[in-house]
């Protein structure tokens, strides 16, 4: 019923888009494959444009993008001379209006084609239109082209073929509710893929700081497995370093225990830092105090342990909330794998002492990766070179993938360069391992600065999430739902979280977006609450039209005319 329903006349509008999109993303769920897997045990579900024979030429697997980008390839080698090979740009349109996507390669073909004095073209303009009429089963793939200004060419998918991949990826979906996504052709997978992400730092509470990595890397693990590669999530959590000595010690002049929540070491910490930024005597404590942490003293072990497990139980608090769950492995995890990792890099020229402090260099002119301190103290780059080795040597990953803001990226650029330098990469598969570093822009306020509250301080995630919750309960109340208040706490909560994920990756992961509640649960735009809302009205129709199936196949009034469509008696259509 799907494809009966996308058949009608507004498909060409917003209800196009909306279904482009859905493909873009991957959002068709499962409820949506059982109503059409229930029907197709008979030819009432099809449209005769999406049968297999019409849309045979399109290549399985592939996304949207690689098929227009398979189509204006073959169109340009057609127009072209035979054995001309052109990389074709095609990138999303900019607005639903234009189209769904765009390729401007017809300027750059036709200048290269000037230069050499081989155009029969008169203007990249006509150079863009005989590509056009050159695309293959053109009128069965694309609803509309057009040309724009030099030779920009826009195309918007046909209904009928949106229909199709929309039927073939619900009836292939997999039994345990969600929908598989093919591979694209000649897409090398990893078997084993470790994921870094989210981080936050034991003793203070997470923040929306930590909001993107953590909402973009569960999305790149769920993604994976889709594909049905093994992922380990590893939370790379603070919890190691000179800061320790600084709480512990305040901590222990304080004679506090461990009745403390999360929120109280976060202050418990200003105040450490403030001592041991003015109190020589209490530095000189803190610093004592880490070498007797690192060296494995019991009372300080055990201290150290119980403000861990406060963190803990507050984080797990919050993946519970965002319905995922990472496997802690902090800095104090690679600890004891330090010195071994930098002796190797040592022994292969990799690393050198320079001014004291052992350093890594790509090359002569570059900064250099300081990976020990000239006091003889480890860093982050110790731990990030470590972390990377026992990833690739012990976990034996395929790919290792790093989610962290943009500003990190050079650091792990020098991280890999070691890595692959020395040698870890390199496995008894006759492959390297794959090194990723997946950035992000950051949240901003609508002030256009950085996301916080009134005070100036950063916003908790836990404040950020109820605040959507509390949004969304209200919203649903002022409708006069028949919910009862558990029921409009459960709905609310769900497209709360949903709102607050999908804001997030709707935009460009490599700028900054402005986080704005407004819009984020605007019921008309590109948001999650309007997907919810667009599904359940789906979804109750496809009840609806299941109940006319029943009735009408007991009372054998059905048109078989029109093969996709229902009668009522009276000659209307039903769906």
């Amino acid at each position: 019923m799907i494809v009966s329903s996308m058949r009608c006349s507004r498909i060409h509008g917003q209800h196009s888009s909306f279904v482009t999109n859905l493909l873009r993303r991957g959002c068709v769920r499962r409820r949506l494959a059982r109503q059409v897997k229930v029907r197709t045990c008979d030819t009432l579900v099809y449209s005769s444009a999406c049968k297999p024979s019409t849309l045979g030429s399109v290549p399985k697997g592939d996304g949207l993008r690689q098929i227009v980008k398979a189509a204006f390839s073959e169109a340009v080698t057609a127009v072209l001379s035979k054995g001309t090979l052109v990389d074709v740009n095609i990138s999303e349109c900019s607005g639903n209006v234009i189209g769904d996507y765009q390729c401007n390669s017809a300027m750059q073909i036709f200048a290269e084609m000037k230069q050499s004095g081989e155009t029969p073209y008169s203007s990249p303009r006509s150079l863009a239109e005989a590509i056009v009429e050159a695309i293959p089963d053109r009128d069965n793939l694309f609803a509309q082209t057009s040309v724009a200004g030099p030779g920009f060419v826009n195309v918007t998918f046909s209904a009928d073929f949106l229909a199709a991949q929309v039927l073939e990826t619900v009836v292939n979906s997999a039994d345990d509710g969600k929908v598989s996504i093919q591979p694209q052709r000649n897409m090398s997978l990893p078997k084993l893929a470790v994921v870094d992400y989210s981080s936050p730092n034991i003793a203070k509470e997470m923040h929306v700081g930590h909001l993107r990595s953590t909402i973009i890397g569960e999305t790149l693990c769920r993604a994976l497995e889709s594909f049905g590669v093994e992922i380990v999530r590893l939370n790379h959590v603070g919890d190691w370093g000179t800061q320790f000595g600084m709480l512990l010690t305040h901590l222990q002049d304080m004679q506090m225990g461990s009745n403390f929540a999360i929120t109280d070491l976060q202050e418990f910490y200003k105040e450490s830092k403030l001592r041991f930024d003015k109190d020589d005597d209490f530095k000189a404590r803190a610093q004592s105090a880490v070498v007797l942490l690192q060296a494995g003293d019991g009372q300080m072990r055990k201290l150290w342990e119980e403000i861990c497990e406060i963190s803990r139980q507050d984080f797990e608090e919050i993946y519970s909330i965002l319905d995922m769950s990472l496997i802690e492995r902090g800095e104090s995890f690679y600890n004891d794998l330090i010195p071994c990792v930098l002796d190797d890099l040592v022994k292969k020229g990799i690393a050198v002492e320079n001014q004291g402090a052992l350093c890594i260099f790509e090359n002569e002119e570059s900064t250099p990766l300081i990976c020990r301190k000239s006091d003889g103290g480890f860093n982050y780059a110790s731990t990030d070179l470590a972390a990377l080795w026992q990833r690739a040597t012990q976990l034996k990953a395929d790919q290792i993938i790093y989610v962290t803001d943009v500003g990190q990226g050079k650091h792990f650029n020098a991280v890999f360069d070691a890595a692959n330098r020395a040698g870890w990469l390199d496995t008894n598969r006759n492959t390297k391992i794959k090194l990723d570093h997946v950035g992000f822009g950051l949240v901003m306020g609508e002030d256009g600065k950085r996301f916080r509250t009134r005070s100036g301080g950063t916003v908790p995630l836990r404040s950020l999430l109820r605040e959507a919750q509390s949004r969304c309960f209200e919203s649903l109340r002022a409708r006069n739902s028949a919910l009862d208040n558990k029921e409009l706490m459960e709905a609310s909560h769900i497209m709360a979280i949903a709102a607050v994920k999908y804001a997030d990756l709707h935009n460009n992961r490599l700028t900054n977006y402005v986080f704005s509640y407004d819009r984020m649960l605007d019921m008309k735009g590109n948001t999650a609450v309007y997907l919810l809302y667009t599904h359940a009205r789906i979804s109750t129709l496809l009840s609806r039209v299941e109940d006319q199936v029943s009735i009408y196949m007991k009372s054998m009034r059905l048109d078989r005319t029109y093969p996709h469509r229902f009668r009522h008696p009276s000659g209307s259509d039903v769906a």
